[in-house]
């Protein structure tokens, strides 16, 4: 394929800030003189978080409005589109190894069209790597063009042509993507994409843009549509939702006054994440003391309960003001379902800054967390702190720490013993294919024998056993 015209990522850019306001585009979508996809199957694979997956749901839109069709079996794909992350090592390890599957492939196939986009396409070094040694990938795009994809497809389809397309920008807001969604009864809305805290770990800012926030006006319209669809529950997606609406120049509107305007609509169950602990205002848990379809469950990430790991980690509050922020949440909404993520081993901690963590944790009362080892990302600050704990030190680190906070997980389910709790009902058990599962408002997972005619509709159930990680369930007949 053709080399020229590649359009790379510059890192520096990516960290340009102005005051510029966000523009928002309508999608337009290009007029082909046939259908791309018309008899064609693609395959695509999903790596990271929820913003990806609804990243993922827009490409399949996209896709399916030209006439391709998904199928789940590589070897008879026609295109197969990895949608990446970036957050850790290790998942950009994982996505080259699938890449590599390919290159025989496309030598049995070499019709057959790779394409790589999202947040590892947004480094310098990935792309280089890409172009380098990963040949058989015909299509690089990045985080902030994705609805272009379809116009990559023409190049690579009809001209033959390899395309890099990656864009170092602030970002802008399409609206009106179409949207192949992946549930017919749960759905992820955005309201904000971006992000400007720079923790000095996380390449997302880099790699998603500046924090921008979409106008009120399409998110309720957007959610009034999924209610015409019969949807029962909605997360609102953002890097820090905490922070919307902080950015309108030409509107005093929040995250709060937003969260009030959805409790008013008539949907099930309001879900939310991620937020972000120097955000969490009293205003926003105001409105969720309000209960009713707001749900009384909240991920708030901590990383670390050490004052100095956390100045290091450029984390903007302290232990202190987490905790109040916590007893604050508690005091208002006493059922609440709290969770978190952590980070062990970041550098320079020390056994002290470790001990402040388990503090933390004992005294926030989580029912469940996400904990890592620190994973160096290249082109952020801390990939160059002096990192001298040895890795089986923060392996140890870790085995300690999950132990509290699997106690946790047990304590947080044990409390829902005996108790009739209503669960949304999402399918088979992954686990037990002759059980169905769910989750309760608290974002508590249930299993429980059942008929499938309950998937997809919200059903009362009372629990009668908790183990550590999920909940067993039995109908309830009176």
């Amino acid at each position: 394929m053709d080399n020229q015209n590649y359009n790379k990522p510059i890192l520096k850019n990516a960290r340009k800030r102005t005051k510029n306001e966000t523009s928002v585009l309508d999608y337009v979508p290009t007029a082909f003189d046939s259908l791309l996809g018309e008899g064609k199957l693609y395959c695509i694979q999903t790596h990271g978080c929820q913003a990806n997956v609804a990243d993922s749901e827009k490409i399949k839109g996209l896709l399916e409005s030209q006439g391709f069709v998904e199928t789940n079996i590589e070897e008879i794909a026609d295109l197969i589109i990895i949608n990446t992350c970036a957050i850790r090592e290790n998942a950009e390890k994982k996505v080259f190894g699938e890449l590599g599957r390919y290159k025989s492939m496309k030598l049995k196939k070499p019709e057959l069209i790779v394409a790589v986009g999202g947040c590892m396409p947004q480094e310098e070094v990935v792309v280089e790597k890409l172009l380098k040694t990963y040949k058989q990938v015909d299509i690089i795009f990045g985080t902030h063009n994705l609805h272009k994809l379809l116009d990559y497809l023409q190049v690579a389809i009809k001209e033959k042509r390899r395309v890099v397309e990656v864009l170092s920008v602030e970002g802008e807001i399409v609206e009106d993507l179409p949207s192949a969604r992946d549930s017919r009864f749960k759905a992820w809305v955005n309201i904000m994409f971006g992000c400007d805290e720079f923790c000095t770990y996380c390449i997302v800012p880099y790699t998603r843009g500046k924090e921008r926030s979409r106008h009120p006006e399409h998110i309720l319209s957007e959610v009034q549509s999924l209610i015409d669809q019969g949807y029962k529950e909605i997360t609102l997606l953002g890097q820090n939702v905490n922070s919307y609406g902080l950015d309108f120049e030409s509107r005093e509107y929040r995250f709060s006054d937003l969260l009030n305007d959805l409790h008013k609509m008539d949907i099930p169950r309001i879900r939310f994440t991620t937020s972000h602990p120097k955000d969490f205002s009293t205003e926003i848990i105001d409105v969720l003391s309000l209960g009713g379809n707001l749900m009384p469950y909240i991920h708030l990430p901590v990383q670390s309960g050490s004052n100095k790991i956390l100045k290091a980690m450029n984390r903007k509050y302290t232990k202190e003001s987490y905790l109040k922020t916590v007893q604050e949440i508690r005091d208002k909404i006493p059922s609440i379902s709290l969770t978190t993520d952590i980070i062990v081993g970041f550098p320079g901690e020390t056994e002290e800054d470790f001990i402040e963590t388990l503090d933390l944790v004992e005294k926030a009362g989580f029912e469940g967390a996400y904990t890592f080892v620190f994973s160096p990302r290249s082109g952020t600050p801390a990939a160059n702190f002096d990192d001298s704990t040895p890795n089986e030190e923060k392996k140890k680190r870790l085995y300690r720490l999950n132990k509290i906070v699997n106690e946790g997980f047990k304590n947080g389910n044990l409390r829902f013993l005996d108790q009739m709790v209503e669960v949304l009902v999402e399918g088979p058990s992954k686990t037990n294919p002759n059980m169905l599962s769910g989750y309760t408002k608290h974002n508590k997972l249930v299993h429980f024998k059942g008929d499938s005619k309950l998937i997809g509709s919200l059903t009362s159930l009372q629990i009668v056993e908790a183990k550590t990680w999920s909940l067993t369930g039995e109908e309830y007949h009176g």
